[in-house]
């Protein structure tokens, strides 16, 4: 039986005590997919969540909004009606 070459992506992130990878395969026929995620938390996965648990997920989040909108927020700044300003 002739061997074909699996088609496959693979992506590795490494963080402060985990790291992450994620593989894409392709079966050779081209008739199914599979995606696999490892997660791998030096030393433990206790360790890692207290590094979370020290940080404010909250705050991140709102961080990440703030960056994400800034463009449209400044884009229309002058538009909006604000202190001083006739609407």
């Amino acid at each position: 039986m002739p061997t074909q070459e699996i088609d496959e992506t693979r992506a590795t992130i490494n963080l402060p005590s985990l790291d992450i990878e994620i593989v894409h395969r392709r079966a050779p026929d081209g008739s199914a997919e599979q995606l696999t995620l490892s997660l791998r938390a030096l030393p433990s996965f206790a360790v890692f969540g207290e590094h979370l648990d020290a940080a404010n997920p909250f705050l991140l989040w709102a961080r990440m909004m703030e960056l994400a909108w800034q463009p449209w927020l400044q884009a229309f700044a002058p538009r909006l009606p604000g202190p001083g300003r006739d609407r």
